[in-house]
């Protein structure tokens, strides 16, 4: 499958003829079950009404599995969100318009990004953006608006808790694609690396390690410490560019959001809000940082490597041109 979403040839590849109905259907099926496992996990972190969380990972797995397999997978989405939602919504309506605004965000995510031209490696700073701006930030408003509108109208919310509960949804239908998205589409091109020193191991290594004890310290403790994750975060970028960053990131997101459910921390003594605006300016702040470093490094390299084989094609031209074939000086 090309890695650009916007490539025809990757069209070709999701409706063609060697899509059979048992394939789709089973990949339909994988797409659910993984959906479903990921809500249960989310689910454990909730803050609202049981069912509204900080960080919803089905969302960031939903648009990997579209951006990887194509639209072929939204009834997998569908049917994982309506066993997820089945048991615990409020009436039969407003469950089927929570799993139609579960369906419809990273689907429409998708095709916004699709159109944009964006590249599953990440490897340039306008597919960083247009990851935040198009699949989190804009795509994610239509669950958001959906669910919540279904909470209130059902009575299951007061009117004064739609604007809180939607930006608890909001945020973490967002949060979902900036952690989870990164981190699976990293993994897709993950290779085990030949001829790597041990100490770069140990350094890829010490990295998640690192992040998630300073992370620990400063979420257990009412100073102002969470600043000191940043150091690691960059190094993390610049180093080992987007499958670094991606897990440091998923481990901040993870202990920042138990720190506020736990009420401990920088996060203690405050409204729902409060910790709510705080947690989500901390973790947008971080994955910002981490996403969009690792792909201006990313993209940095990427044309070096372009300039280097310039160079040198360039310096086989001057040796076939020069009197004599000699070899000019490099």
């Amino acid at each position: 499958m090309a890695a650009v979403v916007g490539d025809e040839r990757e069209s070709d590849d999701e409706g063609g003829s060697g899509t059979t109905p048992l394939r789709t259907a089973a990949v339909i099926l994988a797409v659910a079950a993984v959906y479903y496992a990921s809500a249960r996990l989310g689910l454990l972190q909730e803050l609202v009404r049981g069912q509204v969380t900080p960080l919803w990972p089905p969302t960031g797995i939903a648009l990997a599995c579209l951006l990887l397999l194509g639209p072929r997978g939204w009834p997998g989405i569908a049917l994982g969100a309506l066993a997820v939602n089945a048991p615990i919504g409020p009436a039969p309506l407003a469950v089927l318009a929570i799993v139609a605004g579960n369906t419809l965000a990273p689907l429409c995510a998708y095709l916004l990004l699709r159109r944009a031209g964006f590249r599953t490696e990440l490897n340039r700073l306008r597919d960083a953006l247009a990851l935040v701006f198009l699949g989190a930030l804009a795509g994610m408003l239509i669950s958001a608006t959906l669910g919540t509108a279904a909470l209130v109208l059902a009575d299951a919310l007061p009117a004064s808790a739609f604007w809180p509960t939607w930006s608890v949804w909001w945020t973490g239908d967002a949060m979902g694609v900036l952690v989870v998205t990164p981190l699976l589409l990293a993994a897709r091109r993950a290779r085990l690396p030949r001829g790597v020193s041990p100490y770069r191991l140990l350094e890829a290594a010490a990295l998640p390690l690192g992040t998630a004890a300073v992370m620990l310290v400063a979420t257990r403790t009412a100073a102002s410490l969470l600043f000191l994750v940043f150091p690691f975060l960059i190094w993390a970028a610049l180093r080992f560019q987007l499958p670094g960053a991606a897990p440091c990131s998923l481990v901040v997101t993870v202990l920042a959001i138990q720190a506020t459910a736990e009420g401990v921390g920088p996060f203690a003594d405050h409204s729902l809000l409060t910790r709510m605006v705080t947690l989500q300016a901390f973790n947008g702040s971080t994955t910002l940082t981490a996403l969009l470093l690792a792909a201006i490094i990313a993209e940095r390299d990427h044309t070096r490597r372009q300039i280097e084989q310039v160079c040198v094609q360039l310096a086989e031209t001057v040796v076939r041109l020069a009197p004599g074939g000699r070899e000019p000086g490099r």
